[in-house]
């Protein structure tokens, strides 16, 4: 079992544009998309595993070496700030990481003059280093979901998190003020594995390339 590859993939879009991706270089997959609770698949055949876990998640078990290869979104890895390679931008689940507010408090809003600011977010850790470098004072408070809700009921006065079509900030009565990051996913490696199984993970990364 040793001489297996074993890959981290979260759930949902990024599951599906990953299996579509590693087709296009011979590696079959999909039996990750079927309907199950399974949480570990592997093909004897072509010698790989493939672990499904939190994206949240993907950089840990990838850093401890329990997968060699990850796939997984920017923001998490500026986030975590986890010691990897991250050899590749795979050039899919683009969106953006925004500082959003509500309509009526941009309309005479100047982002170059705020000093202290309250703000929430599932990114405290680049929210808080974006603003030391601008030299804002921030409140941090930490969300796992809705985070749309905070200014609505006064928790906060912004926001920091992903948008995509901004559909949603919206719906909320909120707008883009600044753009913190540009995300996609990206494909990352531990550093043993790359030395210690160098020749497949190279082929796959090399692979991969000619497809992005």
């Amino acid at each position: 079992m040793n001489d297996f590859i074993t890959i981290a993939i979260p759930k949902g879009r990024i599951l599906q544009e990953s299996v579509a991706l590693f087709a296009k270089i011979g590696i079959d997959c999909s039996e990750l998309l079927s309907d199950t609770r399974k949480l570990v698949f592997e093909n004897v055949e072509q010698r790989m595993r493939y672990m499904i876990v939190r994206a949240t998640d993907v950089p840990t078990y990838v850093e401890y070496g329990c997968a060699d290869l990850g796939i997984v979104g920017k923001d998490t890895l500026m986030e975590q700030e986890k010691e990897l390679y991250e050899p590749l931008d795979l050039k899919f689940g683009y969106c953006r990481l925004m500082v959003a507010e509500p309509v009526g408090l941009a309309r005479d809003d100047d982002p170059s003059r705020w000093s202290n600011i309250r703000i929430a977010t599932k990114y405290p850790h680049i929210t808080e280093k974006y603003f030391a470098a601008k030299g804002v004072q921030v409140e941090l408070i930490k969300l796992y979901g809705s985070i749309e809700l905070a200014p609505l009921v006064g928790l906060s006065e912004r926001i920091v998190d992903l948008v995509s079509t901004g559909e949603t900030l919206k719906q909320n009565g909120l707008v883009e003020v600044e753009t913190i990051a540009h995300i996609t996913t990206r494909l990352i490696v531990n550093r043993a594995s790359l030395k210690t199984r160098h020749q497949r993970i190279t082929e796959i990364i090399r692979g991969l390339e000619q497809h992005i």
